[in-house]
């Protein structure tokens, strides 16, 4: 069993910066990929960033591309979301999700079983 738990959300102005963190706890040869999701009100659930466990690939949703950067520390078993330049599109609820290994699409959803209870992104325009 993996658990992953959000934090570093807040709310800001647009042009500025956040860091997401996601600390994960469990079984660390449970998960291999390990994504960045987003949820905002009625609006599907959209992948932004993923990343392969051993930090060889990252994937990135065209409307962070350039602006966001996905890493991990795996000795702390913990990962990270750098979001720069916010816009007001980007708010919603951040989620961390983990699965066994990255397949097709990574930044679909349906790709992962392990779930974070989120955390709130507000841009301010």
């Amino acid at each position: 069993q993996v658990q992953l738990v959000e934090s570093g959300g807040d709310s800001v102005q647009a042009g500025g910066s956040l860091r997401l963190t996601c600390t994960v706890t469990g079984d660390p040869y449970s998960y291999n990929c390990m994504g960045w999701f987003r949820q905002a009100p009625g609006k599907e659930r959209e992948g932004v960033a993923s990343i392969y466990k051993p930090g060889i690939y990252t994937y990135y949703a065209d409307s962070v591309k350039g602006r966001f950067a996905i890493s991990q520390d795996n000795a702390k078993n913990t990962l990270y979301l750098q979001m720069n330049s916010l816009k007001p599109e980007d708010a919603g609820m951040y989620y961390c999700a983990a699965a066994y290994r990255c397949v097709g699409d990574a930044l679909a959803p349906q790709g992962y079983g392990y779930w974070g209870q989120g955390t709130q992104v507000t841009v301010s325009s």
